[in-house]
């Protein structure tokens, strides 16, 4: 079905439907394919792996449990390489794996832990990874909000705002060309609630325009 289609039935919200594999309170809800692709054949659900291995995929939340600390503190963590190195982005979030994250919990125990981000970090995510981190947040779920941006990159407010509105704007003027419809449309097919697509049309507009 499509993402507008999705929206407005919510499938995931009736009671049989797989429960979301993402740690509590996550903000973008991940599912187990298996379990999803059963459901949708009417088939029994497998069941997900039991204990713990070293390959699990662990998110900011899940991470922070891990080494003991609030995810904050991780937005500063995954700068380091001995994280950085090791990432895995699935559907725009990012995660690390268990053993890495034991890893490096047990190298800094003789570390000063850092309270939240560091006065003059920048921005948590490299300058050239970011278009493609906004992108894959995009794609995960259009009307992602620079709120939810900050706290999956840990980025700043204005950079989350300026990347998801120039991202949209681009998909936008893509899908003008594409379809020959106008950028309205373009935004409607491509599930941009209203609020959050003002900007990125008039940019789409321009970019359009250009063409």
């Amino acid at each position: 079905m499509t993402w507008p289609t999705f929206r407005r039935l919510k499938p995931h919200d009736a009671h049989d439907f797989p429960s979301p594999v993402s740690s509590e309170g996550a903000l973008v809800l991940l599912w187990d394919l298996e379990q999803v692709e059963a459901y949708r054949s009417g088939r029994p659900q497998p069941g997900l792996p039991a204990g713990e291995d070293d390959e699990d995929l662990l998110d900011r939340r899940e991470a922070a449990l891990v080494l003991k600390v609030k995810p904050r503190s991780i937005d500063s963590y995954k700068t380091d390489s001995r994280l950085a190195d090791h990432v895995v982005v699935v559907a725009g979030v990012e995660h690390w794996p268990r053993g890495v994250l034991r890893a490096y919990g047990a190298a800094r125990g003789t570390m000063t832990a850092p309270s939240g981000r560091p006065t003059g970090s920048g921005d948590m995510v490299p300058r050239d990874l970011l278009p493609g981190r906004i992108a894959s947040l995009l794609d995960a779920d259009p009307a992602v909000t620079a709120a939810h941006a900050v706290d999956v990159l840990g980025i700043a407010t204005p950079t989350a705002q300026r990347h998801l509105q120039q991202e949209r704007a681009a998909r936008i003027a893509a899908r003008m060309r594409t379809e020959g419809i106008d950028a309205e449309e373009a935004a409607d097919q491509l599930g941009y609630p209203p609020a959050l697509r003002r900007i990125a049309v008039k940019a789409a507009q321009g970019l359009y325009g250009s063409h």
